[in-house]
């Protein structure tokens, strides 16, 4: 794969070899995803505690769902943030700042006296979170080689339904050993202050992005960085390469940030097809689940308990469907992940819809079937669309605006996440599960008709190469005619 995805005019890449440089990759990965596993187990560990939080606080359905929509939408807030901050002061402090906000909003929460002070809680750990969305994939992604790129930045989305699995699980065992008693709650979140803790200790001894220091006139930093993380010749190769796109980018978008986004009517287009791919993961409803799936589960059939052990089953399907997004995330195009996986999941949100209207309430059949839709669904989504669209967020935009872009669009996808995570449990008790899931299936559908005609493809080329393509507005023409993959591979 040496030089695949290279613009004319660029140098040729030595191979990717292996040895120390890639176990640091990894080392660097494992403690950089303990951000994504802390966002897996924020928005998991209300799924079983949300009960339990409604029961002690005497929450109506609304007030329950301010509380848990606090963290996302501030998420939206953290995302639209973190993405600038990142931009100015680096990836590695703003993760290292994003792990203090994670460790002093969970200890507000578990502690707090009342409901606004674990409004506040909540709303401190969210914008870690929205950061942590972000950011962590931008780090991963200009730190990666090209060849394992997406299987890099993606371990971050395998960490973060490994948290939620977390989440159910400790849940599980927490309400099963202490029962009803009003606090449990808290122990369920007091969990996340140890992970919290890691990511800051961990991070210490990471480096920083070494695109974002050529980006900001570093270039020996970098240099030093990559020779961390590559084979010497590859690394000086790959300095090269960044000095070469810093320097050629047309003067209108040479600017950083807003300003670069407000000079090219391309990087606006890209920008606003990144917001459209953010919402479509969300309208899915996978956040339902994970939210409320207890809940759901309850309405399906099952008791309390039960719905609390079988919770944990679409918990474990998603780390499944993590570890299968991974394996393919380097050998399948991402537009082909997105179309089967809104394809699957707009044909489970159907079948469920169809069963809980066929099969009666009391029919003892019926929890178990709508489970097994549901864990369906659960599979599918993280099979193909949850880590496909975050390694693909993370590449799409060129690097003085990564950080903003990125932000952006996942601005937009927690505030579609903060209005379901608002409004289900209303919703569900609306109209309930069948109701629920065929206007989930209608927005799929549409979904879907976005993805095909709208977003280009990002696997198979360097960052730079992307860069090139987006600024100019190639890379519309290349995709949407089926040209994409065959453009990158002829310019080797």
């Amino acid at each position: 794969m040496s030089g695949q995805g290279q613009p004319r005019g660029a140098l040729e890449l030595p191979p990717l070899t292996t040895g120390p440089h890639r176990k640091r990759i990894g080392l660097i990965s494992v403690v950089a995803c303990l951000g994504g596993l802390l966002f897996g187990y924020d928005t998991g560990v209300s799924n079983g505690a949300e009960i339990s939080i409604q029961s002690q606080l005497g929450l109506d359905d609304i007030g329950l769902g301010v509380v848990i929509s606090s963290l996302v939408f501030a998420a939206a807030v953290g995302g639209l943030i973190g993405g600038p901050v990142s931009d100015r002061i680096g990836r590695r402090s703003t993760i290292l700042a994003m792990a203090v906000f994670f460790f002093c909003g969970t200890l507000l929460a578990v502690f707090s006296p009342n409901f606004e002070v674990l409004l506040a809680g909540r709303i401190a750990v969210g914008l870690a979170v929205g950061a942590a969305s972000i950011v962590v994939p931008v780090y991963l992604a200009e730190l990666a080689p090209l060849e394992i790129r997406g299987m890099i930045t993606g371990r971050n989305e395998l960490a973060i339904v490994s948290g939620q699995l977390a989440a159910f699980v400790i849940n599980a065992i927490i309400g099963i050993v202490l029962g009803d008693e009003g606090g449990v709650w808290r122990v369920m979140f007091f969990i996340c202050a140890i992970p919290a803790a890691a990511l800051f200790i961990g991070m210490l001894r990471m480096p920083e992005s070494p695109r974002w220091l050529v980006e900001h006139g570093h270039d020996e930093r970098a240099l030093a960085i990559l020779k961390t993380v590559r084979n010497e010749g590859r690394a000086e190769v790959e300095l090269e390469e960044i000095r070469r796109v810093t320097a050629e980018e047309p003067s209108e978008t040479r600017r950083n940030g807003l300003k670069a986004l407000l000079s090219s009517r391309w990087l606006i287009r890209i920008v606003l097809i990144g917001c459209g791919v953010a919402i479509a993961q969300q309208v899915t409803g996978i956040n339902s689940i994970m939210y409320y799936g207890q809940r759901i589960l309850i309405e399906s059939g099952f008791g309390a308990n039960a719905a609390l052990i079988a919770n944990i089953a679409p918990g474990i399907l998603a780390v499944v469907g993590g570890l299968i997004a991974l394996r393919n995330m380097d050998r399948v195009d991402r537009r082909k992940t997105f179309i089967l996986g809104l394809s699957l999941t707009t044909t489970c949100h159907i079948l469920i819809g169809v069963s809980s209207l066929v099969i009666p309430d009391g029919n003892p059949i019926r929890p178990y079937v709508l489970l097994f839709l549901i864990c369906a669904f659960v599979l599918s989504m993280q099979s193909c669309l949850n880590i496909a669209v975050w390694v693909w967020l993370a590449e799409i935009f060129p690097l003085n605006m990564r950080g903003l872009g990125t932000g952006i669009a996942a601005f937009a996808g927690w505030l579609m996440n903060g209005v379901l995570a608002l409004y289900v449990p209303s919703l569900i008790e609306g109209v309930g599960i069948t109701g629920t899931f065929f206007l989930f299936a209608v927005i799929g559908a549409i979904a879907l008709a976005f993805i095909v005609t709208q977003v280009p493809e990002t696997r198979g080329w360097s960052l730079e190469k992307l860069e090139e393509e987006v600024t100019t507005g190639a890379i519309y023409i290349d995709t949407i005619k089926g040209k994409a993959k065959r453009a990158g591979r002829d310019e080797r």
